[in-house]
């Protein structure tokens, strides 16, 4: 792996919006600091500002006094939702750190439901006749639903997540029937509620391309998509992964 491959997967690129928020300041104060230099970045080919995660660390640490030479690097929130287990009980894919650190400069966790994307879980149940669909984001911690349809849970444990396996590839994973797969027959989401049979799930990638979570179809009953319905779940997740984009990128 090249230098530049490992500091573009430990330090992540972020938007003005996303910079700002770590820092705790108005877009347009960190569009200021963007301008002036104060905060090191660049411009886009489109024109946006980029700026690295190390660059925000260090002026927090400025900010708290702290001196660069001799402090040690700053977490920017001991939220341990954010930072990788040391021993995890679930897949992990390449980046994680990275993508953590994505996840949470976005904001999206445990924010409040929105409308274009409880409307692409509502297609996704129409256009492949499953009961329940979910749009996932997930922490090291669990996997919570950004947006659900046909499930009353918010949220799940991450080591029980299907969607983890889901996050490590670009296309599509697809589970036929969780009761003969080792992986999942002894899962608490399949021996319990919601009773998982069938799961097949997209992933939902940022400007960055770090997978935040998935677009989600489950049913109770071993089944298979046709090959229309899996193109329709894939489109309704490019629209996703789209809309994700236009606030990260």
């Amino acid at each position: 792996m090249s230098l530049s491959t490992q500091v573009d997967t430990q330090d992540p690129v972020l938007t003005t919006a996303a910079a700002a928020r770590l820092l705790g300041v108005a877009v347009s104060t960190a569009q200021l600091w963007l301008e002036s230099g104060a905060l090191p970045s660049w411009k886009t080919p489109g024109g946006h500002r980029r700026v690295r995660l190390s660059a925000v660390t260090r002026l927090l640490e400025e900010k708290a006094g702290r001196s660069q030479a001799a402090s040690a690097p700053l977490v920017l929130a001991p939220d341990p939702e954010f930072l990788p287990v040391a021993a995890p009980r679930y897949p992990v894919p390449a980046g994680e750190r990275a993508r953590l650190a994505a996840l949470q400069a976005s904001g999206l966790v445990d924010s409040a439901p929105e409308d274009v994307f409880d409307r692409l879980t509502w297609l996704a149940t129409q256009v492949t006749d499953c009961p329940i669909a979910l749009m996932t984001l997930l922490t090291s911690k669990r996997q919570w639903f950004k947006s659900r349809v046909g499930i009353d849970m918010p949220e799940t444990a991450r080591e029980s997540a299907f969607c983890s396996h889901t996050i490590l590839q670009r296309g599509p994973f697809t589970v036929e029937d969780a009761t003969r797969d080792a992986r999942f027959a002894d899962n608490p989401l399949v021996t319990g509620a919601p009773h998982i049979r069938f799961y097949s799930g997209v992933p939902l990638v940022d400007a960055s391309g770090h997978a935040f979570g998935t677009l989600c179809v489950i049913d109770r009953e071993p089944r298979r998509l046709r090959d229309r319905e899996a193109k329709a779940l894939a489109e309704l997740a490019a629209i996703a992964s789209e809309e994700l984009q236009r606030r990260t990128g």
